[in-house]
């Protein structure tokens, strides 16, 4: 693994891991990230994933900037701790068009195709989940067909529901609470992606993959129910993970 460091004021590093945005590259962010986060060294602080970079904040007070390089490269040439098979398949039912997805006909219009096939595409294949950010939980997605690739929309919007299903360029994401964003919006899912009462209050994480499923609004609202009451339980694999 050929680290590179910049240094990010006098209290963080920047490492950058590779030069691809690819799952692999992801992998290694998350495994050096991991061994940061489970080392008992003193003086080293939060890190934050990028898509093949990590931010590794430190305390220039206990330990200084060349000793956390020479750790950092130390554990870059050992063995990677996070192996690919171990990312979960989260399916996300999501409702398509419509008032959840009124960026959903301008997606087709760019693009050349129909409001249909831009949904059997999205939801043709999986994704993965680099890192989370910008708003709790926000999942930052990669691995979308260029088919529907659109750019974000010129003006933001102020107030984008939770639950939206983006897209921005060749990326994918979904608004885990309200807030301002730019994504053009094609759908919603009744999941809730943060909890702050549940533990982990995100139900994605890094390296997660991640696969919509369409539904229609009767299932919507079934499943919105569902999630309000605690009994709905995301499976993948025949794993569940943590209910909504």
């Amino acid at each position: 693994m050929g680290l590179q460091f910049k240094y990010a004021g006098d209290q963080a590093i920047l490492v950058e891991v590779g030069e691809g945005i690819d799952p692999r590259t992801s992998g290694k962010v998350r495994s050096l990230a991991q061994k940061v986060e489970s080392c008992s060294i003193p003086g080293f602080g939060e890190v934050i994933l990028g898509y093949r970079s990590l931010l590794v904040n430190y305390d220039p007070l206990i330990i200084s900037d060349d000793e956390v390089i020479q750790w950092l490269q130390r554990w870059g040439q050992e063995p990677e701790v996070i192996q690919r098979s171990e990312a979960r398949l989260v399916e996300i039912p999501t409702l398509y068009g419509g008032e959840w997805g009124p960026d959903l006909e301008d997606v087709a219009a760019h693009n050349g195709l129909t409001p249909q096939e831009v949904v059997e595409i999205h939801s043709g294949g999986d994704y993965h989940v680099y890192f989370l950010g910008f708003i709790p939980g926000y999942p930052f997605m990669g691995g979308m067909s260029e088919k529907i690739a659109t750019p974000r929309l010129s003006s933001p919007r102020v107030a984008i529901p939770a639950g939206s299903v983006g897209i921005a360029g060749k990326q994918t994401g979904i608004y885990p609470i309200q807030s301002p964003g730019g994504w053009r919006l094609i759908g919603r899912t009744p999941l809730r992606l943060y909890d702050p009462n549940r533990t982990p209050p995100f139900l994605l994480q890094a390296g997660d993959r991640v696969k919509f499923i369409p539904i229609n609004e009767d299932e919507f609202s079934e499943i919105h129910e569902s999630v309000l009451q605690g009994r709905y339980r995301p499976m993948t694999r025949g794993e569940s993970v943590e209910p909504n």
